[in-house]
């Protein structure tokens, strides 16, 4: 899914690859050689902020009046990232003495367009550790060639909207594409670090708008119905995923007015057991105390002991409705405490919205300060 850039890690064994701004440096590096020399060197290597300097293959090339452009194929690894596989294009062309190194949007990659990310608005989606990394293979070009520092670098990613469509960028405020990403070099497989960045990105942008009130949600489904609930804007949506904690954490620290923690049954009811990590590595359902949240709702000890036994929460869920036991609200008041706690000492106003397949809320908490 995403570019991944912390020691954190939930698949040691997994193969690792480059981020974008990797696999954009060695582009950059090369085009840069063959516009000072002529030639285009077959591989180039790039120094990693760890100070480790892996090797790239040049996987296409051009060269023409006042510019060369070299690309590389990116490779992930191990990681679901939709950016494997990608032409990572970098065309360099001599600027104006005193510009130092520039940057310039091609094709495929982004504009950034609202505040709150580290980049601001009217600058290529190109963070900043990226653009330093070309920083410092163009200063060593530069000096192995003696040639000049003053170059433009554009960036492109063919097919790069297309892809950018399956990212949080369009929510975020990048348009027109991808975003060149990166802060060690290396993608970490299956990670929940980019995750969490991603939703961290998210409520800045959110703040940066001047929203007041922001949703976290479990899956799309459940975004969608929380967002049609609540009315509100694309861009008050936080895609927390199993990440619960990760959000509410950084809520804490970077308050709104309200805030609404939304998903399936099954993954509200692992909150209200007191889990803010919801993915089934970090825990299952405990049918125990779903069992016993179903004798406070008015269950019959038959029932109850077979909710013990039960293959699904969604199945226990189902059962509950077709006896008028209605579940829903106390899993949605449970998980309503195990998310006040996580933000002790704000002063927002919390809700939880639980929601089934289907799309329908089957149950809410009051929105009540913490």
């Amino acid at each position: 899914m995403n570019e991944d850039d912390s020691t954190i890690t939930d698949a040691p064994s997994l193969r690792r690859g480059w981020t974008t701004g990797t696999c954009a440096t060695a582009a950059a590096r090369a085009a840069y050689t063959a516009l000072i020399t002529g030639d285009m060197p077959a591989s180039v290597d790039v120094l990693l902020p760890n100070g480790t300097r892996p090797v790239f293959a040049i996987a296409q090339s051009e060269t023409g009046e006042g510019f060369a452009r070299a690309s590389v194929i990116k490779d992930a690894g191990d990681d679901p990232d939709v950016t494997h596989g990608a032409l990572i294009i970098a065309t360099v062309r001599r600027d104006a003495r005193g510009t130092g190194v520039t940057f310039k949007a091609g094709q495929g990659v982004g504009m950034v367009t609202k505040p709150g990310l580290v980049i601001p608005p009217g600058e290529p989606a190109i963070n900043p550790v990226p653009r330093e990394m070309m920083r410092i293979a163009i200063d060593e070009a530069a000096r192995e060639l003696s040639g000049p520092r003053d170059v433009e670098i554009e960036i492109s990613i063919p097919n790069g909207e297309v892809l950018a469509a399956q990212t949080l960028n369009p929510r975020l405020g990048i348009v027109g594409g991808l975003s060149i990403l990166g802060t060690t070099g290396v993608v970490i497989p299956f990670s929940c670090a980019a995750w969490i960045a991603s939703i961290h990105r998210g409520i800045d942008v959110a703040r940066a708008e001047g929203i007041t009130h922001v949703a976290g949600a479990t899956g799309h489904t459940s975004e969608k119905a929380i967002q049609k609930f609540h009315t509100l804007p694309d861009v008050a949506l936080i895609d927390m995923g199993d990440f619960a904690g990760g959000m509410l954490k950084y809520l804490k620290a970077h308050p709104v007015q309200k805030i609404t923690v939304g998903g399936g049954f099954a993954k509200m009811t692992k909150l209200g057991q007191g889990l803010l990590d919801l993915h089934s590595r970090r825990g299952e359902v405990d049918l125990n105390y779903l069992s016993e949240r179903v004798r406070e709702a008015g269950g019959d000890m038959a029932f109850v002991e077979s909710v013990k036994h039960a293959n699904t929460a969604n199945e226990v869920l189902t059962n509950c409705e077709a006896r008028g036991i209605d579940i829903g609200a106390l899993i949605a008041e449970d998980a309503w405490k195990t998310a006040a706690k996580a933000l002790t000492g704000s002063t927002c106003l919390l809700d939880v919205v639980i929601v089934d397949r289907a799309g329908q809320v089957v149950a809410r908490t009051k929105p009540k300060a913490v």
